[in-house]
């Protein structure tokens, strides 16, 4: 848990006013994402934070850990931001947290983004990053693949080419809110943190001039079947829920073992406070434990 804890109601009442600014669809994606930079200082990571500025796959990253971490299977981490704006600046909390969790170092992928770089150069670059861990020495199936909201669908879209192009599962995926169709419209014209004028513009951004049918832009309508197990968090009031609960539906169907959690109150990758408030920080835990469980599944067989 946190050490310093808010009130639920007060941490949503200052966040309300400080999403509908940042995350405004007539602010340039340059202003957006200093200002998510900015902000990202009021979110608290956990002691003993410890961050290492590497490149994978051509691109700069994060390898964030927390006290002693396993030297044969790490989580590669793909930020949220409508693939727009985030960066590993504005995650490092929250990978610190999964880190601290998983016992493994948590690898921060500073992938191209929208409207300069769109799809499919966040693809790629998480491609890229990915089989880089594997000639580092790591196997496949012992790294997990995590992310939140357009990182989570960017994690979708990448296990699915792993398994298409390169015969390769990783460990398992862990999915935060993940958008995975940005061809969909929002039924609603805002959640506490997004809204549907900024989805629709990032959308826009990031599709250029590809094609909305392409499974590596919206992952949801591709082939899920011999996905690795998975993670999905979404709150009931979020403009991505029912997406989310379509995907989960959709996974289990195709015989993917994954669990669902719903939260009430809290609202799009509240993981990011998870220094803050008890219930963002609990299905953060919960999260982490999900992910070091699949990382680490000889060991807990030779137990005994």
């Amino acid at each position: 848990m946190p050490d310093v804890t808010l009130p639920l109601p007060v941490v949503r009442a200052a966040l309300n006013p400080v999403f509908r600014i940042m995350l405004h669809h007539r602010l340039p994606f340059s202003v957006q994402r200093a200002l998510m930079d900015w902000g990202s200082a009021a979110q608290r990571a956990p002691r003993g934070t410890r961050v290492e500025y590497v490149e994978l796959g051509g691109r700069p990253a994060e390898r964030v850990t927390v006290g002693q971490d396993s030297d044969t299977a790490t989580v590669l981490y793909l930020h949220g931001g409508g693939y727009t704006v985030g960066s590993p600046v504005t995650h490092r909390a929250l990978a610190a947290y999964l880190a601290r969790e998983t016992g493994c170092a948590v690898q921060v992928l500073d992938y191209r983004l929208a409207p300069e770089h769109p799809f499919p150069a966040a693809l790629e670059d998480a491609e890229a990053a990915f089989l880089e861990l594997v000639d580092f020495g790591y196997r496949p199936d012992r790294i997990a693949v995590a992310g939140d909201s357009a990182g989570g669908g960017l994690s979708l879209a990448l296990a699915e080419r792993l398994r298409d192009r390169h015969v390769v599962t990783p460990a398992a995926l862990g999915l935060i809110a993940p958008w995975g169709d940005p061809n969909e419209v929002p039924t609603r014209d805002r959640d506490l943190v997004v809204s549907k004028p900024w989805s629709r513009a990032c959308a826009a951004a990031y599709l250029g001039r590809g094609d909305g049918s392409d499974t590596g832009y919206a992952p949801l309508l591709g082939e899920l079947r011999g996905l690795p197990p998975t993670y999905v968090q979404a709150d009931v009031d979020e403009l991505l829920h029912n997406q989310c609960a379509r995907l989960v539906a959709q996974l289990r169907a195709a015989g993917v073992p994954t669990e669902f959690t719903e939260t009430r109150g809290l609202w799009h990758v509240a993981q990011l406070q998870a220094g803050l408030v008890d219930s963002a920080a609990a299905v953060t835990v919960e999260l982490g434990q999900f992910l070091r469980q699949a990382l680490r599944p000889a060991r807990n067989r030779s137990i005994g």
